[in-house]
């Protein structure tokens, strides 16, 4: 029980996806303007990243090592992860519709997001059980829903304050988010 208490601080406070590693920052910074858009986004990278990285697992496992195909692994897992969104995006649209009206243009936005992939490789790379492997993407999709979130908030109060006009818009997002990001690393010895 204490690994995995250990794991989720990892993944959400101390190695988070964003703020530490730099992974699905293009997101980050284009839906992260609303709470609304901030929630819906990280709704959807949990839901596509714990599936796809299932999938990536599996088939890691029972494919790409089995016939020495570890080398195909980033092209393949680009096209695992494609094929998932899509499929997803098919099955919503079908089965529910209203799902598939709130997650709007956040679904097709997965299939190019780095993070998606990045977790992927991750957990091949630290050889997970697939229990293990799904706990860690659960974490870190958590992560990322925290960091975008918290983010959002920050950029909602920045509306409401007057900043000088050659720091409007990108400029002080991008120091709003190094100041999170050192902010993360006081959680740093937590681990």
């Amino acid at each position: 029980m204490e690994y995995y208490i250990m794991m989720f601080i990892g993944a959400v406070l101390v190695n988070n996806v964003i703020l530490a590693q730099f992974l699905g920052v293009c997101p980050f910074m284009g839906v992260s303007g609303k709470m609304s858009t901030a929630i819906g986004m990280s709704a959807a990278i949990l839901f596509v990243m714990t599936l796809s990285t299932i999938a990536t697992s599996l088939f890691q496992n029972y494919l790409l090592i089995p016939f020495g195909l570890e080398y195909l692994q980033t092209i393949l897992f680009i096209l695992i992860i494609a094929a998932l969104v899509q499929i997803v995006e098919i099955i919503l649209k079908k089965v529910s519709p209203s799902l598939y009206q709130a997650l709007g243009i956040f679904l097709p936005l997965l299939t190019t997001n780095c993070a998606i992939l990045g977790v992927a490789i991750m957990v091949t790379l630290k050889d997970f059980g697939l229990i293990d492997a799904t706990l860690f993407t659960i974490f870190t999709a958590t992560g990322f829903g925290v960091a975008i979130i918290i983010f959002a908030g920050i950029r909602e109060q920045l509306e409401l304050v007057d900043i000088p006009k050659g720091m409007k818009g990108m400029p002080i997002a991008l120091i709003t988010v190094g100041i999170l990001a050192m902010a993360f690393m006081g959680f740093a010895n937590l681990v």
